[in-house]
């Protein structure tokens, strides 16, 4: 049996031949993200080429910019010490200097009170506002260091009124729409408007591309509920969400995120640092260790490596490190409850996939099989977070790649609709044939007798044999 949880890496153009990710496919990688915000088109282009002649099985998730703030690209850095003041404004076309740091958000004087922080290059860097004018801040420096050009600046427990979609946010996804890509994850989606945004344009060219919400600060957080109603999943954004919220409350956030989407039936991944060691070390860390058996035991649907893939050392080894791990949390997480998983309005639907799902662990059977027009079903199944992969026929290859980020699905296309007996018969020889069952594995068929708008009606477990030829 092959791991339940799956991998996403991200894949940049340093590291992207055929062969290499021929090599990452067969270690444990399910999606491919690639981020623009060190891309350019025309890159991501030469990714997404290679990917598609590989494999018609693997996603490519595109992970905007989204709505940020930076200091402006003066050329030069700035050194600063601990306790000293500098003056701090919004003006994209400023020029940094000891005497004053200038950030590209016009609008960054009015969204800052006396007391709050001001959080650069991904926290290491801390100024605290000590006073508040027109034009600018005057901030006390923290902590000594360096403030580089086109660094990221968080601002913890600031609402800030960004707009929710830059003009590169704007070029990717119409890029995404005209290449049919199947995710797009949004960075520092605060609310449900920012989700909304996108799909305004999705709409307009009548794209199926899914969202994936990146949680990555306390607004994210707050709103979490409504945001949940407008995507296909979340991203777990641990790196910027670490730096807007206190650290140590992050494990008990990524708990609760999971556990909200576990019962919305929606795909979440959990992201950032999760071996981060191997960037330069061929070993990971038994913290880092410890952390993706967590995202395990917690049930998330994907976990997911940045520079470990992208720029680091030793992309293969990170994805194989990854995959062990995740296997081997899987052999001790504990059972789900029932309660979970949220009713549906389709109620059959959810009994009957939890009562698959609870039987088949009960009488240790090997998987469960069902058909899906548009994954749901599947999802369904996924949901209830079992112990044995849910092999699903699918109708439509789009649906295929989207099901390659949720948990425990492994997804086939057929490119005709049969009937009941003939989708189980195509399913079970094409499981034998590659030796994922043999003949007599106990099994569970999840499936309807009404057509597609009712969705399946029954369960029935038998041993392979005995489904490919049933007793008179």
């Amino acid at each position: 049996m092959d791991k339940l949880t799956k991998i996403v890496a991200t894949i940049s153009d340093k590291y992207c031949d055929e062969e290499f990710l021929r090599r990452m496919i067969k270690a444990g990688m399910n999606v491919v993200r690639i981020n623009t915000a060190h891309q350019q088109p025309d890159d991501t282009l030469e990714i997404m080429k290679t990917v598609k002649k590989i494999t018609n099985r693997v996603p490519i998730l595109i992970d905007t910019k989204g709505p940020e703030i930076r200091t402006v690209n003066s050329g030069k850095d700035i050194e600063v010490q601990k306790g000293q003041t500098i003056r701090v404004a919004g003006d994209p076309d400023g020029a940094s200097s000891s005497d004053c740091l200038f950030v590209n958000y016009k609008e960054f004087v009015a969204s800052l009170e006396v007391g709050k922080s001001i959080m650069i290059d991904d926290g290491d860097i801390e100024l605290e506002v000590k006073e508040k004018h027109d034009k600018h801040l005057i901030c006390e420096v923290k902590n000594k260091g360096l403030i580089k050009p086109r660094k990221s600046i968080n601002l913890p427990g600031s609402a800030v009124a960004l707009p929710s979609l830059s003009e590169k946010d704007r070029e990717y996804i119409n890029f995404s729409i005209d290449h049919d890509i199947e995710f797009i994850a949004h960075s520092f989606v605060r609310n449900k408007e920012d989700v909304l945004a996108i799909q305004e344009i999705l709409d307009k060219h009548n794209s199926q591309i899914k969202i994936i919400a990146k949680i990555e600060n306390q607004q994210g957080i707050d709103n979490i509920d409504e945001i949940l109603d407008h995507v296909y999943g979340i991203m777990v954004a641990r790196g910027d969400l670490a730096i807007e919220v206190p650290a140590e409350k992050i494990p008990g956030i990524q708990a609760q995120l999971v556990s909200k989407c576990i019962k919305r039936k929606k795909a979440v991944i959990v992201a950032t640092q999760m071996l981060h060691s191997m960037i330069e070390n061929p070993r990971p860390t038994r913290a880092e260790i410890t952390d993706i058996a967590n995202a395990v035991f917690t049930g998330a649907d994907a976990v997911m490596l940045s520079g470990e893939t992208a720029y680091g050392k030793y992309p293969l080894e990170s994805v194989l490190t990854m995959a062990k791990t995740v296997r081997e949390a899987e052999k001790s997480r504990a059972p789900f409850a029932e309660e979970n998983v949220l009713p549906h309005e389709n109620q059959i639907s959810v009994f009957l996939s939890k009562m698959a799902v609870r039987s088949i662990e009960k009488l240790e059977a090997k998987a469960i099989i069902t058909d899906t027009d548009t994954g749901k079903t599947a999802r369904y199944l996924a949901a209830f977070r079992g112990k044995s992969p849910i092999y699903a026929q699918c109708y439509d290859d789009r649906v295929l790649r989207e099901l390659a980020l949720n948990y425990g699905i492994y997804a086939d296309f057929i490119d005709i609709e049969t009937s009941k007996k003939e989708f189980i018969e195509h399913t079970l020889k094409r499981l034998l044939k590659s030796e994922e069952l043999n003949q007599e594995d106990l099994i569970a068929v999840l499936a309807g007798n009404f057509g597609k708008k009712s969705g399946p009606s029954f369960v029935e477990i038998s041993t392979v044999s005995n489904m490919l030829s049933p007793k008179k």
